[in-house]
């Protein structure tokens, strides 16, 4: 089955977003910048992504609103191959114990190899986090139990709580004061169920407000529900948090009907992925015509980081 170019979703390997695309065999990459205009068209049908870097060999359509753009059979290769199955316990890489900080009372702690270094974090769209430890997965898993457990903290969340609060966050100080106390908290449970096998690391908090562009870019009020056959995405982009994009629309229609309001609508690139993707004709302006919903209302989709 011969397809077009696909977007592989968002990665972050520095300070600036990139989005990976696949044709075949073929694969690019385009840098993303704050100021400059992004768009696309739909086509046809979404099709699985695949795992683990393999095509799916069903060509399998998936649900339009899945954040995770793979079959059953393909989303349980992947998960299976994953740290957070806990399948890989004789990985001898080196972990990291981490806080995330993504909004006033949204803190998870979680762990991620410690190659990537803040890769990770960057690409759960975590506006604040510091290190706390680090060691073989198993010690880093387990630090990660306790501190759930003292901290009264998940290690998920909703990725529709973290849109819903991204857009009236407080200043760096008041920011960073929540992962400070935490931290503070963590580090009293050395020989108290901290494993000794995890190096605690000293508290150094790292604000991503100015790469994402949080702190400059208008408020988004709505994001993108899914894609439809046809549906076209176009705006200026002006922020960036994990694999959302905050697109600056002069119209948003849902779905092609009459009217619209513009604003800052976000899109989440795990939804575009699996679609063929064209470019805009010279038509369109900085006009979004997909279903979309109020961010306030909390009625997104439901992937999780």
């Amino acid at each position: 089955m011969a397809f077009g170019w696909r977007c592989n979703g968002v990665a972050w390997p520095g300070d600036v977003p990139q989005l990976g695309w696949s044709k075949g065999a073929e694969r690019r990459v385009s840098t993303l910048a704050y100021g400059v205009g992004l768009g696309f068209r739909a086509v046809g049908e979404r099709h699985c992504v695949g795992a683990r870097g393999n095509v799916c060999p069903l060509g399998a359509v998936v649900s339009v609103r899945s954040t995770g753009g793979r079959c059953p059979e393909c989303a349980r290769l992947d998960r299976a191959h994953s740290v957070a199955a806990d399948t890989l316990l004789d990985d001898p890489r080196t972990y990291r114990v981490y806080l995330a900080w993504f909004g006033p009372g949204l803190v998870k702690v979680g762990i991620t190899r410690e190659e990537r270094g803040a890769a990770r974090l960057r690409e759960q769209g975590a506006v604040v986090f510091s290190w706390l430890g680090r060691g073989p997965l198993m010690a880093a898993r387990r630090t990660e139990e306790v501190l759930r457990a003292a901290l009264g903290v998940p290690d998920r969340i909703p990725y529709a709580r973290k849109r819903a609060v991204r857009g009236q966050l407080p200043g760096e100080r008041e920011r960073f004061g929540e992962v400070v106390e935490l931290y503070g908290r963590a580090a009293e449970l050395e020989g108290r169920g901290w494993p000794e096998s995890l190096e605690r690391l000293p508290l150094d908090v790292v604000d991503h407000g100015g790469i994402f562009g949080l702190d400059r870019a208008p408020r988004a009020t709505r994001s993108v529900r899914e894609l439809v056959d046809g549906g076209l995405v176009e705006g200026e982009l002006v922020a960036a948090a994990g694999p959302d994009l905050h697109l600056a629309v002069a119209v948003a229609v849902d779905g092609g009907g009459g009217g619209g309001r513009g604003g800052v609508v976000v899109l989440d690139t795990r939804l575009i992925t699996g679609w063929e993707l064209a470019a805009v004709g010279p038509a369109a302006a900085n006009d979004v015509r997909v279903p979309l919903i109020d961010i306030a209302g909390g009625g997104v989709q439901g992937g999780l980081f």
